[in-house]
């Protein structure tokens, strides 16, 4: 049997220890061309040169 926790860890302490692991990993974020204004742009986020998501202004 594996080991098993003793308490709940809570969401804060989860993220934590999970980002803590990532930070040596290279995660590379995709990226996408906003429609709007032609500039490289994170995806599923607004543009923040023009301030578009989706096509409409956020």
């Amino acid at each position: 049997m594996a080991p098993l926790p003793k308490r709940k860890l809570s969401k804060r302490r989860g993220r934590v220890r999970f980002n803590g692991q990532r930070n040596g990993l290279m995660v590379a974020t995709q990226t996408v061309v906003c429609p709007s204004c032609k500039k490289v742009t994170p995806a599923h986020r607004a543009c923040r040169y023009c301030g578009f998501y989706k096509g409409k202004k956020v």
